[in-house]
């Protein structure tokens, strides 16, 4: 039994519907193992720059800094912050919290559920066996790299982005996947674009480096346009992929193709802070706020609720209960419960509490 205590960051659109879910799942665990949660709530993105004016406080910051974990929902979704022009974005919260809190490993889980085999575009038998874990770095890169601007000049409008990378924010991200591997399947694909990116040619380099300390872990090296073609052809010879920031973004999003829906991937976002019980984090779904479909209980909150077992695993240091959250989510999808982004024909559609009470129910008998 223990105390634990988690910032809430629910932030914008379906964020508050699913991170609701994530919670009464967090609260069921705590009642069946004997455990006490305090959850502490607070506004981000669009929510906190209305209320507050900035994305993420000072003071919201602080509470984060105090807590065990952080659990996230989504930011952004308004026409009115979204843009070059807007003095304040919804993101700069989750740049913030990432930056400030040096959460440079993100960690994103791929293992279709074999209830959901057919729910993907890919066939059956090419997605059949596939479990990979895409490790991203998060810290830097063209995300958090200066200058980052659209200026006028004597010729004309130009836009510039800056992409940087020094060796030990690659050296840390790559022996972070190879320490990873060695828990799984003892593979690691380093992806970039070293036949282009003089940043890439630096992460073959630091790669390579690392991998030799790691002898009993086979090291791959592919393009990431190379990766994007293989990971739809080939998705289960993958184990742990490592890659820049950027390319992580956009390798995880087609990878959710894979799991069905961009509504069942969970993240870990981890850095080196320890707490007394893990690794300090922050956990979210990977999908957006979604606007379009905010408020009409349509949103699966099964990555939410994903991503909360990776809080219990990775940051509290409770496996057991970690594992019974996902023994409880593939129970649903095996009974053929399904979310509107699931429809199948002839199997009933759950709306987003009903989901959540269909885990918390699963629960029941499955934690001991």
């Amino acid at each position: 039994m223990g105390t634990y205590t988690i910032a809430v960051l629910a932030g914008d659109g379906i964020g508050p519907e699913v991170t609701e879910q994530a919670v009464n799942v967090l609260s069921a665990i705590g009642q069946h193992y004997g455990h006490t949660f305090t959850f502490h709530k607070a506004l981000v993105g669009v929510a906190a720059i209305m209320a507050e004016g900035d994305a993420i406080s000072d003071a919201t910051m602080e509470l984060c800094q105090q807590s065990d974990a952080i659990l996230f929902g989504a930011v952004g979704g308004s026409a009115r912050y979204e843009g070059p022009n807007s003095k304040v974005q919804p993101e700069r919260a989750l740049f913030r919290l990432r930056k400030g809190f040096e959460l440079y490993a993100n960690l994103r889980p791929v293992r279709p559920f074999n209830a959901l085999i057919n729910a993907s575009t890919i066939k059956a038998d090419v997605l059949r066996g596939t479990d990979m874990l895409v490790v991203r770095e998060l810290t830097g890169g063209l995300y958090f790299g200066k200058p980052s601007e659209i200026r006028t000049t004597a010729q004309g409008t130009e836009a510039i982005d800056t992409l940087i990378y020094t060796e030990a924010e690659i050296e840390r991200i790559v022996r972070t996947a190879f320490d990873l591997a060695r828990g799984r399947r003892r593979k690691v694909t380093s992806v970039d674009k070293a036949n282009v990116l003089s940043s890439s040619r630096l992460w073959r380099q630091v790669a390579t480096r690392i991998g030799e300390e790691y002898p009993d872990v086979e090291l791959e090296h592919l393009l990431v346009d190379a990766c994007a073609m293989h990971m739809i052809r080939r998705p289960n010879n993958f184990d742990v992929i490592v890659t820049e920031n950027l390319f992580g973004d956009i390798l995880t999003d087609e990878a959710s193709m894979l799991a069905g829906s961009m509504g069942m991937l969970p993240s870990a976002s981890l850095g080196t802070r320890k707490t007394a019980h893990g690794l300090f984090g922050l956990y979210e779904p990977i999908h957006g706020s979604a606007p379009d479909i905010a408020g009409q209980h349509k949103a699966n909150p099964l990555a939410a609720i994903l991503s909360a077992a990776l809080l219990l695993r990775y940051s509290l240091g409770l496996t057991q209960e970690a594992n019974a959250i996902e023994k409880a989510v593939e129970q649903c999808i095996d009974e053929g419960i399904r979310t509107e982004d699931l429809r199948e024909a002839g199997k009933p559609v759950a709306n987003t509490e009903e989901m959540g009470q269909q885990v918390i129910a699963a629960l029941t008998h499955i934690a001991v």
